[in-house]
């Protein structure tokens, strides 16, 4: 678990972050700790790639988020909406600065404008 934690939050600084956010977390009320850990979870495996102060940043973002409807009593439906999936990736896309899946994205668009290019040439 160690170095699951090292890979993602590189240095000191951010060790202590990722406590302090895991704290905030622990201390959310069941359904919205529960709901936040899902999250968490899919955020890691989904964005991976992202790590360190980005990571960081994105996870706070969302510890701020939950803190706030815990205490404002927003139901999570509310924070979530009818797809969860949905909202994760929208949430990540936030954070997508220095994801490899950019530079594969951009790639895409590429490759296909000069394939559009190429069959407009007689």
């Amino acid at each position: 678990m160690t170095m699951f934690i090292e890979k993602i939050v590189g240095d000191f600084g951010d060790k202590r972050r990722w406590r302090e956010y895991k704290q905030r977390v622990k201390a959310l009320p069941a359904s919205y700790r529960e709901t936040i850990e899902a999250l968490n979870r899919y955020l890691m495996y989904f964005g991976a790639i992202t790590k360190g102060d980005t990571m960081m940043s994105m996870l706070e973002d969302l510890a701020d988020l939950f803190e706030q409807a815990a205490a404002d009593e927003t139901p999570i439906r509310s924070v979530v909406g009818e797809d969860p999936v949905e909202f994760a990736e929208t949430f990540l896309r936030n954070y997508s600065d220095g994801q490899w899946i950019n530079k594969e994205r951009e790639r895409l668009i590429k490759a296909i404008a000069r394939a559009e290019e190429e069959e407009a040439r007689p």
